[in-house]
């Protein structure tokens, strides 16, 4: 038996369940992996709220973790027990003590690099990836905009946008996170709770705009984005922390200067476990140079799951929060 987090039905916080799961054995290309740091993350509570509903019930949670290889299933030549490794994507179920994993979702964490850091990267760095070298490769000389610079993607789009060599312009709600931001390579940091984003951006860039958007809060945000960026700009949406984004004419696109839109995945920049492993080595690298500094926010035992999620609701946060089994 191990000790897991699982939902019944979708809800609020209060639906997390705290209790005891079987392990089974790992069969064929498998791994037992005994779990020292979880990730928590915003998809976490898409899943739990139902607005990414589970096809059955009951669920498991949490798409990130590290750890340490306990027993190797046939199959598996690239692992052996005792192996410190990671993961994100793939099934849910990650706030767990233990996990059988397919071996193929895993990578090998170097020695330089934390538990901790790395079930607080894993996800948030893959995904500040995607963002910045395929989504839009960011480029010297670039100007960039990313809302909520203050969150642990966000802290990871600053540091390696500015390691680009790009001009960074976060969104935060307050003094203390527009601080933390621009410690991280934030140029300019935009209290969207006192300006207009879009305003202050056109006056920071004198009037010519922002050549990416990264927008990860959705329904109170769209349309303010979409006034931020120069002429064939492109306005990346991925994530809705404040809600979905409502229905749009696609003449908008046009009107606003014939920009671009798109709603990346993770999970598809991922799915080739060869690109995962090649993203996932390099995203330590950076971590291991020191050119990407994990901010952990905040650490909770994995049995106070529920107010690690009401915290990361509120919006109070700065930085990963990880759960400690």
């Amino acid at each position: 038996m191990s000790k897991a987090v699982r939902i019944y039905k979708t809800g609020g916080p209060d639906v997390l369940a705290f209790e005891d799961v079987e392990i089974a054995r790992p069969g064929q290309g498998e791994v037992l992996v005994r779990q020292t740091a979880v990730g928590i993350n915003y998809i976490d509570i898409y899943h739990r709220s139902g607005l990414y509903p589970f096809s059955s019930y009951p669920a498991g949670i949490g798409l990130e973790a590290a750890g340490i290889i306990e027993e190797t299933g046939e199959g598996v030549a690239q692992f052996k027990a005792g192996d410190r490794v990671a993961y994100c994507g793939g099934a849910t179920g990650a706030y767990a003590e233990r996990r059988v994993m397919p071996a193929n979702q895993l990578v090998k964490v170097p020695e330089a690099v934390s538990d901790e850091t790395a079930a607080a990267v894993m996800l948030k760095g893959l995904t500040a990836h995607y963002l910045l070298r395929n989504t839009f490769r960011v480029q010297k000389g670039d100007t960039i905009l990313i809302h909520a610079a203050a969150g642990g993607v966000g802290l990871l789009v600053c540091q390696w946008a500015k390691y680009l060599g790009a001009t960074v312009i976060g969104t935060v709600s307050t003094q203390d996170k527009a601080a933390l931001a621009k410690q991280h390579g934030c140029d300019h940091a935009i209290l969207y709770t006192r300006d207009s984003v879009s305003a202050k951006i056109r006056e920071i860039t004198n009037g010519r705009g922002v050549d990416v958007v990264y927008d990860s809060v959705g329904k109170t945000t769209f349309m303010d984005s979409l006034d931020c960026l120069v002429k064939f700009g492109m306005m990346v949406s991925f994530g809705q922390s404040s809600g979905k984004i409502d229905p749009v004419d696609p003449a908008l696109f046009s009107q606003k200067g014939s920009i671009y839109f798109t709603r990346p995945t993770l999970m598809h920049h991922i799915a080739d476990p060869k690109i995962y492993a090649e993203n996932a080595a390099e995203l330590f690298a950076l971590v291991e140079q020191n050119i990407l500094k994990v901010f952990i926010g905040d650490t909770y035992p994995l049995s106070e799951a529920r107010q690690a999620q009401v915290d990361l609701e509120s919006r109070k946060t700065t930085g990963a929060l990880v759960l400690l089994p």
